[in-house]
């Protein structure tokens, strides 16, 4: 482990109105797992996806094993062994899962795909990483956790000797993630080079032999996880130190019940389930991947066909049969799959934020730029949304910046009901802080909120109670003061307590 796998030799890389990395230099061991922190735009990705051949630098070198490379795209790094498990899945819907895997190397058969050896070679690749995916599914159908899952798969059966993993549980389960680091353990025994990027320090810690913290671009050190803590390393990714992860927001009294679910049923997704919210309540929504979690909030905003139940807001019966709906009830949804649901990503930074609220900025159509860019301006400082411009389109900013748009987009509706779906999913620690803290402030000024994610420290701290969803049906409710780690793992894995 003492040779270097990759030596990035004072890299540059300039993007139009951002310097995103500026003469980095730093050693990865061979055999090691070397950890990449840093707030969301410090350059972590840019520098995996220039190892990856996604990007090319400006300036500086690279060696890999020694050798210095140039690569023209992704398959030269694939060719030299480098392989990159994204966070922003990047594969083609339409097509199966076994077309997916096997993309650049389609088998044929008197010039047709042989069918048989596809499904044969993409079982063979999901099965080394213990993986349980039917290969003639479309991509498209699968939850995120197992689209990530078949990206694993693709980088790891490609016989890749250097991976980028970069956020790779950002959307796994507990279970998932447990079964990830295990695959990344048995890959090390067999002398793979994995590069990790992650602002979960525990996983860094769990995994990581070095970290390298980046800060603005700039490589600020590399240090052996044994001889630092985590908070050394949060201190030197934001330059200032953080007290604590998961700031809780202050108890005061609740106000009166604005949401009130009445046995809602959506066939085959989830069943019965009924649950109340109070102005000013943080009510956590826990359960394992499938469980039902992400469907209930499409539910509530609209985005799925209920068969039976009723919503009632402020006591009114509420027929919510979309999201237009959904937002003249007070109800904003931040979704799981900020892609996907939450961003038009060829659209600016400030047309998507005022994209549900136009009409606050309009008169006869006319809609009065000024006012749209102040409102924008003080929802991007107060959320510190790093960002070339306003005008700079979304699809080019960091995945946390990107979390962080669609979170001013819905704070600009100002709803009364909040509902958050993996609220800081691919987020860095400074910034997670950030959006707990203004959670706390939403709960304050009297906003119910919904909170739902796979972190289950975050659901134990923001909570005022919590619900459990296992296999489509709430299986229990516990207060802040019940509630723990264990006690929550049980109910929603059906164990006895």
């Amino acid at each position: 482990m003492t040779d270097s796998a990759v030596r990035f030799e004072g890299i540059s890389k300039f993007f139009p109105g951002v310097q995103a990395l500026s003469d980095v230099t730093l050693d990865v061991a061979a055999g090691s797992c070397h950890a990449l922190c840093g707030e969301n735009g410090a350059g972590k990705s840019t520098l995996g996806k220039i190892l990856a051949g996604i990007y090319t630098p400006d300036s500086g070198r690279l060696f890999i094993h020694g050798r210095e490379v140039h690569f023209g795209g992704p398959r030269d790094a694939l060719a030299a062994g480098v392989g990159m498990v994204h966070q922003e899945l990047a594969f083609c819907d339409n097509l199966s899962v076994a077309e997916n895997l096997c993309l650049g190397a389609l088998p044929s058969r008197r010039g047709l795909v042989a069918h048989d050896e596809l499904e044969r070679r993409a079982s063979a690749m999901l099965a080394e990483i213990d993986a349980t995916v039917d290969v003639r599914r479309r991509l498209g159908e699968l939850t995120i956790a197992q689209q990530q899952v078949v990206q694993i798969a693709a980088a790891v059966g490609s016989g890749a000797r250097i991976i980028v993993f970069d956020e790779p549980t950002s959307s796994l389960s507990h279970h998932e993630a447990s079964r990830l680091f295990d695959l990344i353990g048995r890959l090390r025994q067999r002398g793979v080079t994995c590069i990790y990027v992650s602002h979960r320090m525990p996983e860094v810690f769990q995994l990581c032999d070095t970290v390298s913290v980046l800060r603005d671009g700039k490589h600020v050190d590399t240090r052996p996880t044994a001889e630092i803590t985590e908070a050394d390393v949060v201190r030197m990714m934001i330059g200032r130190p953080l007290a604590e992860y998961f700031p809780m927001h202050g108890s005061s009294a609740l106000g009166d019940e604005v949401l009130r679910v009445d046995a809602l049923t959506c066939a085959g997704k989830f069943e019965n389930v009924s649950l109340a919210l109070h102005a000013g309540e943080v009510v956590g929504l826990a359960g394992l991947q499938g469980a039902g979690r992400s469907e209930v909030a499409c539910a509530l905003f609209g985005l799925e066909h209920v068969q039976h139940g009723a919503i009632y807001v402020r006591g009114s019966p509420a027929h919510i049969g979309g999201a237009n709906e959904a937002i003249r009830y007070g109800i904003s949804l931040v979704p799981e799959d900020r892609k996907r649901q939450g961003l038009v990503l060829s659209e600016t930074a400030m047309h998507n934020t005022s994209l549900p609220t136009l009409h606050r900025f309009s008169r006869l159509s006319w809609i009065f730029r000024a006012k749209e860019r102040r409102e924008t301006r003080e929802l991007f400082d107060r959320l510190r949304v790093r960002t070339p411009s306003l005008d700079a389109v979304v699809a080019g900013l960091s995945g946390g910046n990107q979390q962080k748009v669609v979170l001013a987009k819905w704070l600009a509706a100002r709803p009364s009901i909040l509902i958050l779906d993996e609220p800081t999913r691919g987020v860095d620690v400074g910034a997670k802080a950030e959006i707990h803290a203004l959670i706390g402030e939403l709960a304050r000024n009297g906003t119910a909120i919904l909170v739902i994610s796979s972190e289950l420290p975050e659901v134990l701290t923001l909570s005022d109670r919590i619900l459990v969803l296992r296999q489509g049906r709430l299986v229990g409710e516990l207060s802040r003061a019940e509630a723990n780690q264990e006690r929550l793992l049980r109910l929603m894995a059906g164990l006895a307590q």
